[in-house]
């Protein structure tokens, strides 16, 4: 169909026409920029922070990257993903999209995901959407499934297992 076109014009208005066609393609430097952009954005997230095993930390620590524990935290803990090992002991609250646990953590744990692996140990409460407990984990505690576990208020938590104890206490 093109050269059909081509064949009615003369020669000189084809090369006409194929230099509008190049101005054309000036909209091809803003997908440039795009896709430098894009390039851009996996190499801007770094590797995940790690705390070793000889590290003690003291204090809340605040990312929105990744952690991963080997040492000792007393204090909250807020990140993208999360990953406690199994050498490692937090005491405080933890607050993460994605939560794995090989280690220890004394307070509350919330996410969107939470993991416990055969090696975990959990005292306290775990609020999430979705969870996974491996055979072997110890966890002591009450589990509740929220659609926002990140943003939720923590009153709303108790209501729930308070009015399921009275239920059992009758039944005994």
């Amino acid at each position: 169909m093109f050269s059909k076109s081509k064949i009615n014009d003369p020669a000189t208005t084809d090369n006409v026409s194929a230099k509008p066609a190049v101005p054309a393609t000036a909209a091809s430097p803003a997908p440039k920029p795009q896709s430098e952009f894009k390039a851009s954005a996996p190499k801007a997230k770094p590797p995940a922070s790690v705390l070793s095993t000889d590290l003690h930390v003291t204090g809340n620590m605040k990312t929105t990257g990744d952690i991963q524990v080997e040492g000792t935290v007393e204090g909250d803990i807020r990140a993208h993903l999360l990953t406690i090992g199994e050498t490692a002991t937090i005491k405080g609250e933890v607050i993460a999209d994605d939560v794995v646990i090989n280690g220890r953590i004394v307070g509350r744990v919330r996410g969107l995901k939470v993991r416990l692996t055969s090696t975990a140990r959990v005292e306290g409460d775990i609020i999430h959407k979705t969870i996974a407990i491996e055979s072997g984990a110890h966890f002591e505690g009450s589990v509740q499934r929220q659609d926002d576990p990140l943003n939720s208020g923590n009153k709303s938590a108790s209501p729930t297992p308070k009015s399921a104890a009275p239920a059992h206490k009758p039944a005994g």
